[in-house]
């Protein structure tokens, strides 16, 4: 099963989108809420960036 959630916000850069992957996997390990996740940047059509996660576990 592909259910991905995708994350508020697009981001006119790949690094800004990375920030936000960042602060995603802090917050799994610092709370332990999604303790087996797949997070990734993804670029949209029109070239910006966006964040999208799901569980694995």
């Amino acid at each position: 099963m592909d259910d991905w959630v995708y994350f508020a916000g697009l981001y006119p850069s790949k690094f800004e989108a990375y920030c936000a992957v960042m602060w995603i996997e802090a917050d799994e390990r610092i709370r332990g809420t999604i303790p087996c996740s797949v997070v990734q940047v993804y670029q949209t059509q029109k070239g910006k960036y966006g964040v999208r996660f799901r569980k694995t576990g």
